[in-house]
C-alpha cells in the first residue's frame, strides 16, 4: 500500500496554470514522470531551471564541487528578513568560517549532552496529552519547540519568552512558502512576495531572539551561564584563527537552529507517527523496543531501538522534511549532454530522488525493513549530502527516535478520517493536519 503522497500534475498546462499550481503546492505541480527521469530541463521568459534525479549528478553539485554550485540567492533572498546571513544561506568564507565555528557544537560527542533536553520535552509533552482524536502536527510542532529552546537556552517551551517565539513562528510559517516562482526572478517586482505578514512575523521572531541573546551575553558576562548549545556557541572562536560569533550573528544562527530543528523535526515526527497508526504490524514492533526504552530512558539506550531507527529513516525518505534544495550555476556545465549556463537554478529535489521509481524497490510504499537490506547509493539525503549536510542530523535523528518511542510506549495510535494529503510550504507538512486517536496504553 502506497503511502499518502499528492497527485502529480498531468500533461502540459500553460505557465500561468504552473505559477498558480505552484504557488498553491510545489509538489503536486510537478510533472509526474518525475519520478522517472534522470534530468529535467525547464524554461520561462525569466529563468531556466534544472532538477537533477540521478546520483552521479546530485553528488557531483553537492559533494565533488560544491564550491561551483553555491546556493541559489534567488532563493535565499526570500528567508532573509527571518535568517539574515544565518550559515543556511551564506556561501563561499563567510559560509566556511560559520561551519568551523558551528560543527564542534553539534558534533556525535556533544549527543548525550543534549539528551535530557529531548527527553524533557518528550516526558512533559506526553503529560500534558488528552486522549482521544487530536490533529498530531501541533503537539510535535511544540515538542520539537521545546527541545530547541531547551538545548539552545535551558528554557522549557513553557517560558514565556519561549512561548511568544513559537507563536510568532507559527504565523510565519502560514504566511510563507517554501519557495515561489518570483523569488526566481530577476524583474523589479518580484520581491512583492515579500508580504506584509512575513516581513511582521519576521521581525517578531528577531526580536524576541535578540532579548534571549542579549540575555545570555549578560550571563557569560558574569559567568552565570549554563552550560548549553548558545554559550557553546557564543564563547566558540574560529579554530582557523578568525573571530567567533557577535550578537548580530548569533541572532541569524538561532533563527536558522529554530527553524531548521523545530519545523523539520516536528514534520517528520508527525508523518512517522501516521504511518506507524497506519501499518498495525510495524507499530507492535516498535512498541516492543519503545517499553523497555520509555521504563529507563537513556542516550545509551538508544542503540536498542533498531526497528525505530528504521521506522524515521523510511518516513524521512517518503516525506523528506526539505523537498528540494536550490543550487545556482557558476559557470558553463553539460549535464546529460544538455548545456547549462552560468545563472541557470539546479534543482535537488529529495522528493523526487527518494521516490525514484529506476532506484528504490516499491518506492511510495512504507516499508522500515528495507534498511536492513542494500539501499541505493547516494539516492539518499534527507539531511543533504556533502559538506553542507546539516550539522544537526545527528540531534535530529536522536530526538525523532526518542519521541518516537516515547509516544508508542504511552500511546495505542489510530488514524482517523481520510488519509492527510501531504504538501510543501516550508517544510513537508499535511494539507489539513494529521488525526489520530491516542489510547493510552495500560499501566501507562
Amino acid at each position: 500500500m502506497n503511502a499518502p503522497m499528492p497527485q502529480a500534475r498531468r500533461g502540459r498546462v500553460s505557465f500561468l496554470r504552473y505559477l498558480r499550481l505552484f504557488r498553491r503546492d510545489i509538489l503536486s505541480a510537478q510533472p509526474e514522470h518525475l519520478y522517472r527521469a534522470k534530468m529535467a530541463q525547464f524554461r520561462t521568459p525569466f529563468f531556466t531551471s534544472f532538477l537533477l534525479n540521478e546520483p552521479d549528478l546530485i553528488a557531483e553539485v553537492l559533494k565533488d564541487r560544491p564550491a561551483d554550485f553555491p546556493k541559489s540567492d534567488r532563493v535565499a533572498a526570500g528567508l532573509r528578513p527571518l535568517l539574515g546571513r544565518s550559515v543556511f544561506l551564506t556561501n563561499g568564507e563567510d559560509w566556511e568560517r560559520q561551519r568551523r565555528i558551528i560543527d564542534p557544537a553539534f558534533g556525535a560527542a556533544t549527543l548525550p549532552d543534549r539528551f535530557p533536553a529531548i527527553l524533557g520535552a518528550a516526558q512533559e509533552g506526553i503529560a500534558r496529552l488528552v486522549p482521544g482524536e487530536t490533529d498530531i502536527e501541533p503537539l510535535t510542532s511544540r515538542l520539537a519547540a521545546d527541545v530547541i529552546f531547551r538545548s539552545l537556552f535551558s528554557k522549557p517551551i513553557t517560558d514565556t519568552t519561549a512561548a511568544r517565539t513559537y507563536d510568532a513562528f507559527r504565523a510565519y510559517q502560514r504566511a510563507q512558502p517554501m519557495l515561489t516562482p518570483l523569488a526566481l526572478w530577476r524583474l523589479p517586482g518580484a520581491r512583492l512576495w515579500h508580504r506584509r505578514g512575513v516581513r511582521r512575523a519576521a521581525g517578531q521572531i528577531r526580536e524576541l531572539i535578540t532579548a534571549l541573546v542579549e540575555e545570555r551575553l549578560a550571563e557569560i558576562a558574569a559567568g552565570t551561564a549554563p552550560d548549553d548549545l548558545a554559550t557553546a556557541l557564543l564563547t566558540a572562536t574560529d579554530p582557523a584563527g578568525g573571530p567567533g560569533f557577535d550578537r548580530d550573528e548569533m541572532i541569524d544562527q538561532v533563527a536558522i537552529f529554530y527553524l531548521a530543528g523545530h519545523e523539520t523535526s516536528a514534520a517528520a515526527l508527525s508523518w512517522a507517527l501516521y504511518l506507524l497508526a497506519a501499518h498495525p504490524g510495524h507499530l507492535a514492533r516498535v512498541f516492543e523496543e519503545a517499553r523497555g526504552f520509555a521504563a529507563v530512558p537513556s542516550f545509551k539506550a538508544l542503540r536498542g531501538l533498531s526497528h525505530t531507527h528504521n521506522v524515521f529513516r523510511e518516513t524521512l525518505r517518503l516525506y523528506p522534511s526539505v523537498p528540494m534544495m536550490v543550487r545556482e550555476a557558476t559557470r558553463p556545465e553539460t549535464f546529460r549532454k544538455r548545456s547549462v549556463n552560468p545563472g541557470a537554478q539546479l534543482v535537488v529535489s529529495p522528493w523526487h530522488m527518494h521516490r525514484n521509481e529506476r532506484l528504490w524497490r516499491d518506492p511510495h510504499g512504507f516499508d522500515p525493513n528495507r534498511w536492513t537490506q542494500e539501499t541505493p547509493s547516494g539516492a539518499y539525503l534527507p539531511f543533504s549530502s556533502g559538506p553542507r549536510t546539516c550539522p544537526g542530523a545527528g540531534l535530529a535523528m536522536a530526538e525523532g527516535v526518542t519521541h518516537l518511542a516515547m509516544l508508542v510506549a504511552a500511546f495505542e495510535l489510530a488514524p482517523v478520517g481520510p488519509p492527510p494529503v501531504p504538501v510543501a510550504h516550508l517544510t513537508v507538512r499535511s494539507r489539513d493536519g494529521i488525526r489520530l486517536r491516542l489510547t493510552p496504553r495500560s499501566g501507562g
